[in-house]
This record gives C-alpha cells, structure tokens and sequence, in this order.
C-alpha cells in the first residue's frame, strides 16, 4: 500500500510540473499576444472617492467594457473565504462564465513578515493556511492562479530574519496551493524581493515548481530602474512571469514651509494614478520586453491610488477603457 501511494505521490508531483509550467514564457516573440483583465480592487471603493461595486456589478462591468478577463480581489468587499460557501462559489463561477469572462487569477493579501516580532504566534503557517483556503477557493471558481506578496520588513529586526520567514512562507503556501493544482504568482509589491534580482533570487531559493512571479513595471521605476533596466528585469525574469499588472503613475512635488528660514524645503514625491496614455512609467518597453520573452499571461489593469480626475464610475470606466486602447495600439 505504501509503495503505491509513493507511486501516486511521484505522478502526482511530475503531473504538477508539467501543469504548472504551461504558462510560462516560450521564448517565442511569436506566441504573445495582448490579454486584458481589469482588477475588481478598481471598484471596490477603497481609495478617497473611489466608487464601489458589488461583484456581480463589477463582472457586468468588465464585460460591458470589453476586457477578456478578470482578477478577483479575494478579500471583503468583493470576494472572502468567510462569505463564499459552496452555493455560492457555484454561483459566481456561473455568473463568471456566463458572461465569457476568464477568471484569470484571486488576489491574495499576505504579509509573511507580520507578527516577526512575536516568535510564539505561528504567523507563517496561518497565512500559509489562508492561502491554502485561497487556492482551494479559486480551484472552486474556476483558476488555477493565486496572486501573493512577500513580506513587508520591519524596523529593528535582522532582515535575513524576515527574508527566511517569506521562504519559509512560500514554501508552505505553494505546498498548500498544490494541493488544488494552483500556482502562486508573487508580485513585486512588499518589501521583501521588490527588486528584480532579490525576487530571482527567492524563487530560486523557494524551488517549487508553482511559485512564479506577477511582474510589474511600476515597481522597479520607483525603484529608479531606466527603461533599459527595465527591459533586462524582465529577461531575467522569464523563468518566472506569469501576470503582471499595470497602473499609470505622475510625480507631485511636496514641500514644507521651514519659518525660521522663509523657505520652503522639499519632501518625498506623492504619486498619484492617471491613465495608461500618460505618467512616467514607460509600458511600451516593458510590453515590448514581455513579447520579446514570449508572455504568455494576461496583462491585468488597476486602478489603486487617487485618480486624476475622481473615482466616480464615468472616470473609472473612461480610464479602464483607455487601458484597452493603449495596451491593444502597442
């Protein structure tokens, strides 16, 4: 009996090798081809202004806007393990469906770092758990992808401290996810591997074949990565890629009024969102630079800061829609 379960254990895991690499880049500039997906957090109301819709709205919505897909944000308003039982997993996936909607992937929300400081508080496997129940809520709606972060560092404690605890972390969470046939994609957003080389470098470390990377090009522009850095970013990447997501960015200078110098002196930069027409980030690279490597995921858009112009539904949607034209001109 043992010999056999060992049996099925191998063909189990060379079955999940083979599933969860059939996304990744072919190399071929050839295979790449422009797939849209608007991020339900969009519309979910969480920035100052910002409209929200419910998720059966916000699906209409991305349907009657013309994207091929959605990403789901897999936290309340929108779509919690609290509040999706079966019933109405089978719902929403109908719904989903109906519409010719692809799920692309769930937004998770980790933080393998919280609770660093607490070494009694198993922190890493409760959130490896959470996204065990992740995974297994996306196999239920109908995706095979869970996107995650790394970890946010926190002052006064070693960072290879916390490097360790998002190994750690990712490698527990990517054996859960397995267990549905899910692959992680983790996005350059926490702290923890935000650059490009650091992030190579944890994947490797990780070494499970369903724990990849949702690469974006804001990141490392903020991290002051030219276009040319950019462009060798995502040649590195390759092995990995498999989302990203876009979002377009302006630079607002800030400065104080220092009195007893009548002067002003100036502060950090505040970053604000426009359309995909405008703001620093050069897109046009980074797309070139994803068909260069044969992407051949989804180019996911997002609308998660202040917009110019107001976050009621007309501005969201006029934005959303100059997304489509910009990324489909290129």
């Amino acid at each position: 009996m043992r010999r056999f379960c060992f049996i099925l254990m191998i063909v189990f895991l060379f079955c999940s090798q083979q599933a969860f690499s059939q996304k990744a880049p072919t190399g071929n500039p050839k295979d790449f081809k422009v797939k849209t997906c608007l991020h339900s957090v969009s519309y979910a109301g969480f920035w100052r202004g910002q409209a929200r819709l419910s998720i059966d709205d916000f699906l209409d919505k991305a349907k009657e806007l013309g994207f091929d897909g959605v990403m789901i944000m897999a936290k309340r308003p929108h779509v919690s393990v609290l509040d999706y039982d079966a019933a109405a997993r089978r719902t929403l996936r109908r719904k989903i469906e109906g519409l010719g909607l692809e799920l692309v992937c769930l937004a998770g929300y980790t933080d393998f770092t919280a609770g660093a400081d607490k070494a009694g508080i198993p922190n890493v496997e409760i959130q490896a758990a959470y996204v065990g129940e992740l995974a297994k809520l996306a196999r239920d709606l109908g995706t095979d992808m869970v996107r995650v972060f790394t970890g946010y560092e926190r002052p006064g404690l070693p960072f290879d401290k916390q490097y360790a605890l998002v190994v750690q972390g990712l490698k527990l969470a990517g054996q859960k996810a397995a267990e549905h046939g899910v692959t992680l994609a983790v996005q350059n957003h926490h702290d923890i591997a935000s650059h490009h080389d650091t992030m190579y470098w944890l994947l490797k470390e990780v070494n499970l074949p369903n724990v990849k990377a949702a690469f974006d090009a804001w990141t490392p522009t903020l991290e002051g990565l030219s276009p040319q850095e950019i462009r060798a970013a995502v040649l590195k990447m390759k092995p990995f890629i498999v989302h990203t997501t876009a979002a377009q960015y302006v630079r607002l200078a800030r400065f104080h009024y220092e009195h007893t110098m009548t002067n002003f002196v100036q502060d950090k930069t505040i970053i604000r969102a426009v359309p995909m027409d405008r703001g620093f980030i050069d897109y046009k690279t980074f797309i070139n630079s994803l068909k260069e490597i044969g992407y051949q995921g989804y180019i996911a858009y997002e609308m998660c800061e202040v917009l110019d112009g107001g976050g009621d539904i007309e501005n969201l949607d006029r934005a959303a829609k100059n997304f489509l034209d910009y990324v489909k001109d290129l």
